[in-house]
């Protein structure tokens, strides 16, 4: 027979929940987080376990430190799934758009929805799904642009993408990506684009994705990922991570919903690189052979 929690520690549990989640979706090691936020890694532990009852400051630090929102990691019901688009959206508004914003949602009146132009086609997954090397076949297989979006971020900053999450942290780095994204788009030309890892992590970013390019989730096997990352040389952020494929696995779990609003998904599990390219062609075939012809594309032969 089991006990129900009380009220203070089913709270508690939730709580570890989120920072666990919070912290798998931006790629962060529990030891990367706790020496970011300068909290022991033992502290950690026991808050995502929900034996540690933290105190607002230090719960501010490591929310600090994951570049996070404090109020998303407190165990809340969210009004819609979209609720942290919409939050963030809001927090950039003008009076003007809100006040249009409370009309629409009071009943007074709706908008004709938002028209996002068609950039192409965006591929997300974990590192070492195959974005960059898939990504370059595609684009040359079809004639569009291939634009790898950590490194126009380099580009735009003069900076690795190490060196600024050490000088900006988390937010800073985040804040960097949406703003590249945008210089992307205003270009208004055709592109296969390979993202971070880490963007489902960031809600207005993500959802920019997905609005303005047909999504591909490129997935494999935690194993074929850790595989191909060490074949790479770049264990960023899990370096001397001892638990390393653990802490893969709960970045995988945690952010699989986020990658499952793709329009598609490629399973390049055990096949060959040919093979995996062949794969993602037919994947993008409804969009280069839309019926409607709506956005006039050249077709993969």
């Amino acid at each position: 027979m089991t006990r129900n929690l009380d009220p203070e520690t089913g709270f508690l549990q939730q709580l570890g929940q989120r920072v666990r989640t919070m912290r798998a979706l931006r790629g962060m090691s529990r030891k990367v987080l706790a020496k970011v936020s300068g909290i022991s890694e033992r502290y950690i532990a026991q808050l995502e376990s929900g034996k540690g009852n933290v105190s607002i400051v230090l719960l501010r630090r490591v929310s600090n430190a994951m570049g996070a929102h404090l109020e998303d990691l407190i165990p809340a019901s969210e009004p819609a799934p979209d609720w942290q688009v919409i939050r963030d959206l809001l927090r950039k508004a003008t009076p003007n758009q809100i006040a249009q914003a409370k009309d629409i949602l009071a009943g007074g009146g709706a908008s004709a929805p938002r028209q996002t132009p068609f950039a192409g086609i965006a591929l997300i997954g974990l590192r070492g799904a195959g974005k960059s090397t898939l990504g370059k076949m595609l684009a040359k297989k079809i004639g569009w642009n291939f634009v790898e979006l950590n490194k126009e971020i380099e580009q735009q900053n003069g900076l690795s993408v190490a060196e600024i999450i050490a000088l900006y942290g988390q937010e800073g780095f985040r804040r960097m990506e949406q703003a590249a994204l945008g210089q992307l788009l205003a270009r208004r030309e055709l592109m296969v684009l390979a993202t971070g890892g880490g963007i489902v992590s960031e809600p207005l970013t993500f959802d920019l994705i997905l609005s303005s390019f047909y999504t591909i989730w490129l997935k494999a096997e935690p194993e074929e990922h850790m595989a191909r990352v060490r074949r790479q040389g770049d264990l960023r952020p899990m370096a001397d991570d001892r638990s390393a494929m653990a802490e893969l696995r709960n970045i995988l779990v945690s952010r699989e919903p986020l990658y499952a609003r793709a329009s598609a998904v490629v399973d390049t599990a055990g096949l060959s690189i040919d093979a995996a390219a062949a794969r993602l062609i037919d994947a993008v075939r409804p969009v280069l052979h839309d019926e409607a012809g709506m956005f006039g594309l050249r077709s993969a032969s």
